[in-house]
């Protein structure tokens, strides 16, 4: 009896546990069932003039455009620091530059700081990087890696991997990028778990090397030209017109217009940069004998015709050319972008995970494609300070929506991270963009964006600036080795041509204004004393290294 007894009890008891195991299955199940998959998609240097949801002239992106069409554009997305490194730094922590440490591409990351990857981690999401991360090799808060080392090149590719090493992988990195994620998203993950996956692009990013399907298209295209391509910055102050961006007096002859180094020593181009011939070198060196191959039987007959044409061109006609010479290879490697974009998101598809997934494409900023003559970023002017921003959420977000409200990269982490009902840290200095995102801009209170660009002198010469933007104006602060106020209407002058803060007429708007920016950099936690500081330990650096930050 005792026994039988004995027997009843454990019965029970392993009943019981299974009945409570089962529970506490199914409620897991049933979390990770309303939880969204995250997938964001980030491109180096990819303008949103270069994206036909914003504007066709240029490119069409069909896939990138599904985005808009299946969710929400942001027409007035922004970045609070328009270089690499520091943008990425944003994002990852919902900081500030002078909050998270890294305020240029030469400090390395304060890797004490918590990114937002790391509290999905926690949550219990899978996570995963693949791509460009552009500083460190060790990624906080992701279960699977595979990141290009610093910029990563464009042919066969070097990869740093969290479980196999340095890897070296043939091929095109666009197509290599997209296929260790579908690889990842097909045979790797648990698909029973939700994901937080970053899906991270090299291109756009100088020198554009484009893949054979597309460089063989592309260069026989022409594109129509800015019409501030020959501006000649009268209207601006001390920054615009002594700035190292111009298509003709700093673009490399070798490097990004692909003129052959023995072709320049034909016709006599100099190496003006010191690094010109040694960019070519490095870039298209990396191209096994077929890749070669194929790369020369279409850039060798361009070089034959620049070369015969180059005696006779005017400076006009040098502007032009080397204008289609960028657009042609740029907008070339944003093709693989957006078919690369179109396998992932077909892939989301053809298996089930569309309507439960957070899908955000941006680019870490803007860039000038030929805009006041200019290539590059780093300015807070319009092309270099807004980023593309698209977002699909078939659950949430209305198909077809825009809003013009005022974002920034600051805002990703806490987005993401209340999409995913995980709490926000306090110290994050963004907002989420979930009011927007439901079609409520009644609870978007913001009013204007804070920016701040450190990294002067260097490479482009750009200096050194913070900035308040709202819709209608834009207030400009240049200092260190000048003292220079700007402003700018957005509204009249959408090219930026006039600064207007000595005009007796926006008297009233500058006062308004700058006491708005003097409030913003309390709030945000910025100051003179910062400004002096982080110039101080930025010249002590380059000096200490003996490194020409003017030559990349």
């Amino acid at each position: 009896m005792k026994v039988k007894l004995k027997i009843l009890l454990i019965t029970l008891v392993i009943t019981l546990y299974s009945c409570k195991e089962k529970k506490e299955e199914i409620a897991v199940a049933e979390k990770n069932a309303k939880r969204p998959n995250i997938i964001f998609m980030m491109s180096d240097d990819h303008a949103y003039q270069a994206i036909s949801a914003y504007s066709d002239k240029l490119i069409k992106t069909p896939n990138i455009d599904r985005l808009a069409k299946e969710g929400m554009l942001f027409t007035n997305a922004s970045v609070t620091n328009s270089i690499c490194a520091p943008s990425r730094a944003v994002i990852l922590t919902g900081k500030h530059s002078h909050i998270n440490g890294k305020t240029d591409n030469h400090f390395p990351f304060d890797t004490t700081q918590i990114t937002f990857p790391q509290y999905f981690q926690k949550a219990g999401y899978q996570t995963a990087m693949f791509g460009k991360l552009h500083f460190g090799n060790n990624p906080k808060g992701f279960d699977e890696f595979k990141i290009l080392p610093g910029q990563g090149k464009y042919y066969n590719p070097d990869f740093i991997t969290k479980s196999e090493g340095k890897i070296n992988v043939e091929g095109y990195v666009t197509d290599i990028i997209t296929d260790m994620t579908l690889n990842w998203l097909d045979n790797e993950r648990n698909k029973e778990e939700p994901f937080m996956l970053m899906y991270l692009h090299k291109a756009p990013h100088r020198e554009w090397l484009p893949a054979p399907r597309h460089y063989k298209e592309y260069i026989h295209k022409t594109f129509p030209e800015p019409e501030t391509l020959f501006d000649d910055y009268e209207g601006r102050g001390t920054a615009a017109k002594t700035a190292e961006m111009n298509l003709l007096k700093h673009m490399n002859w070798a490097g990004d217009s692909k003129v052959y180094p023995k072709v320049m020593d034909e016709l006599g181009i100099p190496d003006a940069s010191g690094w010109d011939k040694k960019a070519f070198y490095r870039e298209v060196g990396r191209m096994n004998e077929e890749q070669r191959a194929s790369w020369d039987s279409v850039y060798m007959p361009m070089n034959e015709d620049f070369k015969k044409r180059y005696p006779n061109m005017t400076e006009k006609e040098k502007m032009q050319w080397r204008y289609q010479r960028y657009m042609q290879d740029y907008l070339g490697t944003i093709a693989a972008v957006d078919e690369n974009v179109g396998r992932l998101l077909n892939y989301l598809d053809e298996n089930g995970l569309t309507d439960n997934t957070l899908v955000v494409y941006t680019s870490d900023q803007g860039f000038y494609l030929g805009e006041h003559g200019w290539f590059d970023k780093r300015f807070v002017y319009e092309e270099s300070f807004r980023t593309p921003l698209l977002i699909r959420w078939p659950s949430v977000v209305s198909p077809g929506s825009s809003t013009s409200e005022m974002v920034q990269n600051l805002d990703f982490a806490q987005t993401l991270m209340d999409a995913a009902g995980i709490e926000q840290p306090t110290d994050m200095q963004g907002e989420s963009l979930m009011p927007l995102l439901k079609g409520k801009e009644d609870a978007w209170d913001r009013e204007a964006v804070y920016y701040h660009y450190y990294e002067y002198p260097s490479i482009h010469m750009v200096k050194r600036h913070y900035a308040l933007v709202s819709k209608r104006y834009k207030l400009i602060h240049f200092y260190y080795d000048v003292d220079e106020w700007e402003l700018y209407d957005r509204e009249k002058d959408p090219n930026e041509m006039q600064n207007v803060y000595n005009d007796p007429q926006y008297t009233d708007v500058v006062k308004e204004l700058k006491q708005k920016l003097k409030e913003m950099r309390l709030e945000y936690g910025d100051s003179e004393e910062l400004d002096k500081e982080y110039t101080e330990k930025y010249l002590q650096k380059i000096n200490h290294i003996g490194k020409d930050v003017t030559k990349g």
